[in-house]
């Protein structure tokens, strides 16, 4: 679950079958897809060792405990508007030891509660989608950014402009979460707009059409008892025609997930 700068907030969207079927898909502790490996590839190049992070939408807390443990962040604070997605963010990082150095903080809608040039670092993992003024998003997060400090995410990008098909539109209908897309063009032009430097824009559809074709297979094979026991019968069929619909936004170019990485100048 993700801040939104301008819309009121829709806390509960990841409810409990959700989060249960995405961390059977994904990897416990994960609401988004490629796991360790993934965080791993979007920090490629970056060094973050002794580096104090902000979060944005850090739902269940493992990439938290992850950007700490095994990427050498000296402190996160990650934030979301979902309590509950914290909660169990909390209970993680005091079984990992690490709440002397990894907190959360429940946020409301709205500018960032933290004082102007505060992080190293601020990174996000597939939840800016869910915020639709990015122009507001990305001016706040090099407020918050000390100079010289780096932004680093991953988002759901769409390809093209204009009206969406009909696959898309029944995606997001089986989807049930708030999308507001842009562009990578838009979302790299944006940053610079809000004064950053160093702007990249990395596509990764390809690896996700790739990748979202074998969490279909193995939902649909060795994966489905255990979500069954997880969800039930009429969920389990839900996300299979969410998965399928997925492939095919993929496959059509339409949603384009991707890295965003820019520089707050010196």
């Amino acid at each position: 679950m993700s801040l939104k700068i301008d819309q009121p907030s829709v806390v509960g969207e990841y409810d409990a079958a959700m989060q249960a079927l995405l961390q059977l898909v994904w990897g416990e502790g994960f609401l988004s897809p490629g796991g360790a490996a993934e965080v791993a590839c979007l920090l490629e190049g970056t060094d973050i060792s002794g580096c104090h992070v902000l979060d944005i939408g850090c739902g269940l807390g493992a990439i938290d405990q992850l950007l700490v443990s095994c990427h050498g962040a000296g402190s996160v604070i990650g934030v979301d508007v979902d309590p509950a997605l914290l909660r169990q963010m909390d209970a993680r990082i005091e079984r990992a030891g690490l709440s002397d150095r990894v907190h959360s903080r429940l946020v409301e809608p709205g500018p960032l509660p933290f004082a102007d040039a505060s992080f190293d670092v601020v990174f996000s993992k597939d939840s800016l989608v869910q915020i639709p003024e990015k122009t507001a998003l990305f001016a706040e997060v090099e407020r918050v950014l000390r100079p010289g400090g780096r932004f680093i995410a991953s988002d759901w990008l769409r390809g093209g402009h204009g009206v969406y098909s009909g696959e898309m539109i029944e995606f997001f209908r089986l989807e049930g979460i708030a999308y507001n897309m842009a562009s990578l063009a838009e979302s790299t032009a944006a940053l610079r707009a809000a004064g950053f430097a160093e702007v990249e824009g990395r596509d990764r559809n390809e690896w996700y059409l790739a990748l979202a074709r074998r969490e279909l297979a193995a939902m649909d094979g060795p994966l489905q008892p255990a979500i069954l026991a997880a969800i039930g019968a009429r969920r389990t069929e839900h996300f299979l025609a969410n998965w399928r619909q997925l492939v095919i936004v993929l496959a059509r170019g339409e949603l384009r997930p991707a890295h965003l990485k820019a520089v707050r100048p010196g």
